[in-house]
């Protein structure tokens, strides 16, 4: 485990384990860099003492479920956007918990944006999440009868061309 966690205070200890026990990471890596960051200590720093402490407490973490990818699921989703779909976009990110992961991702006309969908991470008992994205956004694509767009469905690459930008 990172050696930083003996650096932070009690309180922040227990309160990053109960974010970590939610599976609220994000918060979880928050209060690390915000306790740290007087030490010099940065996000990715941060990231890592927050992954060290998922990994010791195990299961008993409440994971969050996979996003759903099932065609009601995602046009529910679409339907209740700002905005009018114009397209619907699968893009590769990643960090240094989930490696790569994928964000489909509605298009919007009016409001211009675009509405989080979906997200996909590897799991071993699932597609790859290319994969499943592009059958799930081709699904969704094709019901609302929109383009469907994923520049780099075979290999992760978080620069690919966005949708607007082609």
């Amino acid at each position: 485990m990172s050696g930083w966690w003996a650096y932070l205070e009690e309180r922040t200890c227990r309160e990053v384990d109960a974010d970590v026990l939610r599976d609220r990471r994000l918060s979880a890596v928050r209060s690390v860099w915000e306790a740290l960051r007087p030490l010099g200590v940065g996000l990715h720093e941060a990231e890592r003492v927050v992954h060290a402490r998922y990994e010791a407490l195990g299961d008993r973490v409440e994971r969050t479920p996979p996003d759903p990818l099932d065609l009601p699921s995602l046009a529910a989703r679409a339907a209740a956007l700002p905005g009018r779909v114009v397209a619907v976009e699968a893009l590769w990110d990643g960090d240094t918990v989930h490696d790569w992961f994928v964000l489909l991702v509605a298009v919007l006309d009016a409001p211009e944006g675009e509405g989080h969908l979906a997200t996909i991470y590897h799991r071993s008992d699932a597609p790859p999440p290319g994969v499943a994205a592009a059958e799930a956004g081709r699904a969704l694509a094709g019901h609302l009868r929109v383009p469907f767009h994923f520049a780099s469905p075979d290999v992760p690459d978080d620069d690919a061309p966005c949708w607007r930008t082609i």
